[in-house]
């Protein structure tokens, strides 16, 4: 009882002095700490003069830089020390886009995109598969204080989108031209370029992985009351759960769409993250760019105002996606009280609106109370300035029959020959979100291992080929595939070596591609997705130190024609069904 009374102690003082703290500020102290801006434009007389609530470092149009961990704190440090020296000395919060690692850094480790990881059984659509949280939460604490140890107190993560299109549950409660809608997905459908964000296809597995939450915020107290948010200590970040609400789903998987479904099927498919989010105590939210049912989510005051908010009753702060709240009017800028009025706690200029009675002072109030609360929650006030793989490979083919496998390889053998477009390339392993928007190409970008090196490091001596192919690496709208194809040398590179020496085929990509033209050529097949900047990872798996484990968390067509498809569907006919993964026994217990 005791411990309760501490922490709703605790909440309780949060609580007013965010709301002290609000009384005693001016309207433009108020819009100011409204505002995030981006890097680029920062500085600690523009935090001081504008009173900047909140600074962003992406990864658009920014080259990467091989900056030390200290430059990053003094430059957070002086940014900060302008916010510390207002009227108020209201600090700013500082937030990056450490979606698989803290992936804008040198040196830091880059951790596989959609890590889905298999321990406890779990049985989804009768499909009895693996998976393990824990060890997600593991991976993202380890994220969070790489994030710290740069200055860094806020992460623009994780992904609870669902990459689900499936036009049985579109067709509920249509009207015709909804119905049109959903028949032209059929006819012309664009695989979302967004599949590595996301976790799975299914609601359940991307819902048990919420334990990236408190992996990254640290456990929020027992008994602690629904939707209040919580950040244990310096050691850990604020997240940011994304993208509200059904970026999954959107019609043809094309980035930013409409996404056509009734309310039953948005709360049921696409919302079990986000309650999952809000009860571990996630801090911040982040809005799609999608749109429900053609109205755009960041203009969506019944969602995020009405249901997040008062019926979820999410405590934390709600932002905008880049430039989110300049795509909702055509042209771009042209109307921002929509997304005010909406929820959306950035803009540019509130002045001239609060002034004239276009958006109340009490909407105002509530995002800056908001802000405030969540810069106490994780004690940002007291300590403004900072201080100077073998579950995730899937096993798609394994020789010839049970008696003929070819994995494990044998570390000795009198000749190996290793290639491919991607054996020998970091960039192509980490794929997107990774120092740049859309990735890059090559390996001086960071430190890391590539496939090959590690591939080279098991070996005694160089009877097989390994082929390491994929896509490049790319993020968003920009990836969108209409043919889902794997690039050239990539299909010529397995016919060429596979036709004529026994091979294992290892694929990166980002999602699902069409190689069944090539299975039968294929004596074993990986799908490796993308495993970030530590290829030794895979080789140990090849060779035996550790056994594959595995298992696919999206459905694995065989041809685009067949899409959408989604586990559960009467059409269900994948080249490797939801939950599918070949396993083998370590060489040597390890």
């Amino acid at each position: 009882m005791a411990a309760i009374l501490v922490v709703a102690t605790s909440i309780l003082a949060d609580v007013a002095a965010a709301v002290d703290l609000l009384n005693r500020m001016r309207l433009e102290e108020k819009i100011g700490q409204m505002m995030q801006i981006y890097c680029s434009v920062a500085s600690p007389e523009v935090t001081k003069k504008h009173f900047i609530g909140s600074i962003l470092r992406g990864v658009v149009n920014v080259p990467p830089q091989k900056d030390s961990a200290e430059t990053w704190i003094n430059m957070v440090n002086d940014l900060q020390k302008g916010s510390l020296s207002t009227r108020l000395g209201i600090p700013l919060i500082f937030g990056i886009g450490a979606v698989h690692g803290h992936n804008n850094v040198y040196k830091a480790t880059i951790f596989p995109h959609n890590s889905y990881e298999e321990i406890n059984p779990y049985e989804i659509e009768g499909v009895n598969i693996l998976m393990d949280p824990e060890l997600v939460k593991r991976i993202v604490a380890a994220t969070a204080l790489e994030v710290r140890a740069t200055g860094i107190p806020y992460v623009f993560a994780p992904c609870i989108a669902v990459t689900k299109i499936n036009c049985t549950y579109l067709m509920i409660d249509m009207n015709t031209s909804q119905f049109m809608l959903a028949l032209n997905s059929i006819l012309i459908f664009r695989a979302s370029s967004n599949s590595y964000e996301s976790y799975s296809e299914d609601p359940k597995i991307v819902q048990a992985m919420s334990e990236i939450i408190p992996g990254l915020q640290g456990e929020i107290p027992a008994n602690s009351e629904k939707g209040v948010s919580f950040v244990a200590g310096n050691k850990k970040v604020v997240a940011c759960a994304k993208h509200f609400v059904g970026d999954g789903g959107t019609m043809k998987g094309i980035n930013e769409n409409n996404t056509v479904i009734n309310k039953h099927g948005l709360l049921s498919i696409h919302m079990p993250g986000h309650y999952d989010s809000i009860i571990k105590g996630v801090a911040t939210i982040m809005v799609s760019y999608s749109s429900w049912n053609r109205v755009k989510m960041h203009a969506n005051c019944d969602l995020i105002t009405g249901f997040l908010k008062n019926t979820l009753r999410f405590r934390g702060f709600v932002i905008p996606d880049w430039e989110g709240i300049d795509r909702i009017t055509s042209p771009p800028h042209a109307n921002y009280s929509y997304s005010i009025q909406a929820g959306i706690k950035f803009i540019n200029d509130l002045t001239f609106l609060v002034k004239n009675g276009v958006i109340p002072v009490s909407r105002i109030d509530d995002a800056v109370k908001r802000i405030l609360l969540i810069k106490f929650v994780m004690g940002l006030f007291e300590e403004p300035l900072a201080l100077i793989w073998e579950e995730i490979l899937v096993l798609l083919k394994n020789g010839e029959s049970a008696e003929k496998l070819l994995l494990p390889l044998p570390k000795k053998a009198s000749k190996i020959f290793v290639g491919g477009s991607h054996a020998d390339n970091l960039g192509y392993q980490c794929g997107g979100w990774t120092m740049e928007w859309q990735g890059i190409s090559g390996s001086n970008f960071t430190e890391g291992t590539t496939i090959r090196t590690a591939i080279t490091n098991t070996l005694s001596a160089f009877s097989y080929a390994i082929i390491v192919v994929g896509e490049q690496p790319y993020a968003e709208t920009i990836g969108e595939s209409l043919n889902l194809t794997i690039p050239e040398p990539g299909p010529s590179t397995i016919t060429n070596v596979c036709g004529v020496v026994k091979c294992v085929v290892i694929i990166l990509s980002g999602r699902p591609d069409v190689i069944q033209p090539f299975v039968l050529l294929i004596d074993a097949l990986v799908a490796a997705w993308l495993p970030g900047t530590e290829g030794q990872g895979v080789a140990d798996v090849l060779f035996g130190d550790y056994g594959f484990t595995g298992k696919l968390s999206r459905t694995w067509y065989k041809t685009v024609d067949q899409l959408p498809m989604n586990v559960g569907d009467a059409h269900y006919d994948p080249l490797f069904p939801f939950g599918f993964g070949l396993t083998t026994t370590p060489k040597k217990s390890n």
